[in-house]
């Protein structure tokens, strides 16, 4: 089933599956595998080059490397815009702390030293966003490396759009996100009657 809100067509399933990132169990895998790097916008591409000397500090040095040889953002074999891969493997802005994989420009963000907290298409996840002339549709996306993430998320009863709000709202905005939790009611008083 399919919701529509304001030009944005939204699969049922944000409201219905259940996910909560789990990181000592994931080891923030999604930092690692897959066949491209981050998507991103152009806007968050030339953030990036903007704010790459703070970020700096808290990469690698291969993934320093990398940028250095590809840049922060290189179109994909889907004609996607993306963060390069060190090696074919994790992002390029990705740090590993105890064997867990997190994001270097997420980092630089918590402490305060960029505006920028890390690409949207990270942020939403697992929601994916494709753009067509007339709607936006917003999908569920279940990849085989959150399992634990879905299990948590059942475990303590979190919605996928909950476990978003924060992301949510940074793409579409309070409202927004207020007539998502409205569409969440009126799904739950549906399937109760």
């Amino acid at each position: 089933m399919m919701i529509e809100i304001d030009g944005k067509v939204i699969s049922s399933e944000i409201f219905e599956k259940k996910f909560c990132c789990d990181l000592p169990h994931c080891l923030g895998k999604c930092c690692v595998h897959g066949d491209s790097g981050a998507p991103l916008t152009p806007d968050e591409a030339l953030t990036l080059e903007q704010i790459l000397d703070k970020v700096k500090p808290y990469m690698s040095n291969e993934g320093i490397a990398t940028i250095r040889e590809q840049g922060v953002a290189l179109t994909d074999s889907d004609g996607d815009l993306v963060t390069p891969l060190v090696d074919g493997k994790e992002c390029a802005f990705t740090v590993f702390e105890n064997g867990i994989a997190t994001c270097a420009i997420e980092k630089a963000w918590n402490d305060g030293k960029i505006d920028l907290q890390k690409p949207l298409s990270c942020h939403l996840y697992p929601i994916r966003v494709k753009e067509y002339s007339n709607f936006t549709a917003i999908n569920y996306h279940q990849w085989e490396v959150c399992t634990p993430a879905r299990e948590l998320g059942k475990q303590i009863n979190l919605p996928v759009y909950k476990f978003l709000k924060d992301a949510l709202i940074r793409a579409y905005g309070k409202k927004f996100f207020n007539q998502l939790e409205e569409a969440a009611e009126l799904l739950s008083l549906r399937k109760e009657n």
